[in-house]
């Protein structure tokens, strides 16, 4: 009887010790991995989301940038440590499309998935003096010829160039038969825009804020289904052309597959309410990038619909493995 007792009560001790480590997460600083450099736009929506972690839950979390092989590194970095909530990262849309490309073993399956906080959909600009004055115009160009409008807007296979090729196919062409020059970022093709070396630049709004405020570029479409709140003139392509568009970037919070569910559950609440908040909306409104939420499940729902529209494009694009 005492032999049972005993037992009876060192399983209760056990389970009273872990639900108070749980209820006490964190009780040491957390390290939040972002998977490209410093100064760009995942680490600075990433500071963002762990400055006010930070001030929630009152542990220090720890921004550490984990750069290399277009965000590879950093991607597994996160599925590959610890998981017991110490470590978490800011997940990109780089992982809807390491598999079909055939660059990394990388899939959302190997995380924890804590949110989604922002998706920003590119857009199509001209030359302010350009002769395409709408977005109809610029179709109707493009499917006389796709070869003969030069676009560009970063790497080949990199999101932008994937929804131009998505854009080109919505037109009922080979999306492989479009022309895409190649650059080191947005900022690069926008400059070959403004210089007329290309006809088309297909970047996000904050990229392209200062040449529009310039008066030397123009935009003409959203390639999204919603007007971008700053830009409310700018049609949607959904509603300009009836293309239907699912290809765009976005932002998360994850960890490593296999994280306590308590932790995980915590994470998605705190994350929640820090996208809900205002102070959240008005600092990434100030940087001119959407805030979009879905937690847990619907984050996962949301990064399997990402993943074969994303799938369809690479294959479009002729880039897949």
């Amino acid at each position: 009887m005492r032999t049972a007792l005993t037992t009876a009560l060192a399983v209760f001790g056990l389970a009273a010790a872990s639900a108070t480590a749980l209820a006490d997460f964190p009780d040491r600083p957390v390290t939040v991995i972002v998977p490209w450099s410093a100064g760009g736009g995942t680490d600075a929506t990433g500071r963002i989301i762990a400055t006010m972690l930070e001030e929630r839950l009152g542990q220090p979390f720890n921004v550490v940038n984990r750069t290399g092989g277009g965000g590879i590194v950093g991607h597994t970095a996160i599925k590959d440590a610890n998981p017991d909530g110490y470590t978490i990262g800011i997940l990109t849309t780089e992982l809807s499309m390491y598999e079909a490309v055939g660059s990394a073993n990388l899939n959302a399956t190997d995380y924890s998935l804590v949110g989604l906080y922002n998706s920003d959909p590119s857009a199509v600009f001209v030359k302010a003096d350009s002769d395409f004055q709408t977005i109809a115009d610029l179709a109707k160009a493009v499917k006389a010829d796709p070869q003969a409008i030069q676009a560009s807007g970063a790497n080949f296979g990199g999101v932008n160039h994937l929804s131009w090729v998505s854009m080109v196919q919505g037109l009922g062409l080979d999306g492989a038969a479009s022309s895409w020059v190649p650059a080191e970022g947005g900022a690069p093709a926008l400059q070959l825009l403004a210089s007329g070396a290309i006809d088309v630049a297909v970047v996000q709004f904050p990229e392209a804020q200062a040449l529009m405020d310039a008066g030397e570029i123009r935009a003409l479409a959203t390639l999204g289904s919603a007007p971008n709140p700053k830009h409310p003139d700018v049609p949607p392509v959904t509603d300009a052309l009836g293309i239907e568009f699912s290809i765009a970037g976005w932002r998360g919070v994850g960890g490593p597959a296999g994280m306590p569910e308590d932790i995980t559950a915590t994470l998605t609440s705190e994350l929640g309410e820090i996208v809900a908040s205002d102070a959240f909306r008005d600092q990434m409104g100030a940087l001119n990038y959407g805030v979009v939420w879905a937690g847990g499940a619907d984050f996962a729902d949301y990064l399997e619909r990402r993943g074969k529209a994303f799938g369809a494009a690479i294959s479009a694009a002729g880039l897949g493995k």
